[in-house]
């Protein structure tokens, strides 16, 4: 089984996607946007787009996934923003083409609470940046989630992206299990303080930031 975590940048999707993982014995999580990344790293920066634009991360993406969900025992956890009904096609709906059992989930929230998650994310960040000298990047990062955010959250209101999930209240332990229900997977118990969760969301924060 395939859990596609949707939603808008800063939705919660990477967040959601290692909280199953953690509470999920046997299962991956495989970040699409890690094929984008590698796209962009073979090119001089002054051609370096939105990766989704390529047909090859739309290529890479499916062939990754396919291989993995065929290979792999446990459930694949892929945390992406896709909000182009084409590129959905491409991706999610070609992997379901293909015969795979894949659950998608939009995260979904109103746009001041998107807002206030990347204020939060940024704070995460903000320190390890600027030991490493990259003060500027949460900047150039945060503004490319804060300009995609409107039409985000239209597209992925449409029908095609169902399952919705509405998070603007709901702790991240609390979308798991509801994915979890929704995909009749059995969850180990949370037992995180919120000490203890504050300490791991920072965590999965700095190791999911792209510097």
């Amino acid at each position: 089984m395939l859990l596609w975590i949707n939603g808008p940048f800063g939705g919660g999707k990477t967040q959601t996607a290692f909280d199953l993982h953690r509470r999920l014995p046997g299962s991956v999580v495989c970040d699409p946007e890690s094929v984008g990344f590698g796209l962009h790293r073979m090119m001089p920066s002054a051609l370096r787009g939105d990766f989704q634009d390529y047909p090859s991360w739309r290529q890479g993406v499916f062939e990754v996934l396919d291989h993995v969900v065929r290979h792999h025992d446990g459930v694949v956890i892929a945390p992406m923003t896709v909000a182009n009904p084409r590129y959905f096609d491409e991706t999610v709906g070609r992997l379901r083409t293909a015969g795979h059992d894949v659950r998608h989930f939009a995260l979904l929230a109103e746009r001041a609470t998107v807002l206030n998650r990347l204020r939060d994310r940024g704070l995460g960040l903000a320190a390890v940046l600027r030991l490493v000298g990259k003060q500027d990047l949460l900047l150039r990062m945060e503004q490319f989630a804060v300009d995609r955010l409107d039409y985000c959250l239209d597209q992925l209101r449409a029908p095609e992206f169902a399952e919705h999930l509405w998070t603007d209240t709901t702790p991240i332990a609390a979308v798991a299990d509801r994915i979890a229900d929704s995909a009749g997977l059995t969850l180990t118990p949370d037992t995180d303080g919120p000490i203890r969760g504050t300490l791991r969301r920072v965590a999965v924060t700095v190791r999911s930031a792209r510097l």
